[in-house]
């Protein structure tokens, strides 16, 4: 059997959206969670951000099974070698898309407040990614690659992310603004 399309975006992360709104509905009201307008907001966006990047390095997806199976072998699409291999525009551009987890991270998980915190959860997210391009290569024989450097970049843009937010963090104004955007932090709850 022999497969060739090519899966949009819109028809995984729309109703991906919508699950996460139902879930987030459900969430607060089992849990009894009472967040702001802004608050909301913020969790919005945030989920919206996440959309963004899985479209970004996911989609389109180019379904190529059967004879239409891209031939190059997927052990040859993984890029092991760091900086050597560069590519400036895209490592440049994976930094600034994922400035904004840095940023967020410590408005939606206050309990992230180390610079250690946000470079494990930027290492693991990209990794994750890394990983699940791999997956749809292997699987869907999709053109992505999987690259160190992204994996490099990505880390260094939530670096990047965190500092800013924590160099705003201490200017006044910024701080009115942050501060009935943060969530509670939940890790502190007791149980």
């Amino acid at each position: 059997m022999s497969i060739q399309l090519t899966v949009a975006s819109i028809t995984v992360l729309g109703p991906l959206f919508i699950l996460f709104l139902i879930a987030l509905v459900f969430y607060t009201r089992v849990n009894q969670i009472r967040y702001t307008i802004r608050q909301y907001t913020l969790i919005i966006a945030f989920a919206v951000y996440i959309l963004a990047v899985m479209h970004f390095v996911f989609f389109p997806i180019d379904v190529n099974i059967g004879i239409y199976a891209n031939q190059t072998p997927w052990y040859k699409t993984i890029q092991f070698i760091p900086i050597l291999t560069l590519d400036i525009p895209s490592f440049a551009l994976n930094i600034l898309l994922f400035l904004p987890l840095g940023f967020m991270l410590p408005l939606v998980k206050p309990s992230a407040d180390t610079v250690g915190k946000a470079v494990r959860i930027g290492l693991s997210f990209s990794f994750s990614i890394e990983m699940l391009q791999l997956i749809i290569r292997v699987t869907l024989g999709n053109g992505r690659t999987t690259d160190i450097n992204d994996l490099i970049a990505n880390t260094a843009g939530s670096i990047i992310g965190y500092f800013i937010f924590h160099r705003l963090a201490k200017v006044t104004i910024a701080q009115r603004l942050i501060q009935p955007l943060t969530l509670p932090d939940r890790s502190l709850r007791k149980h």
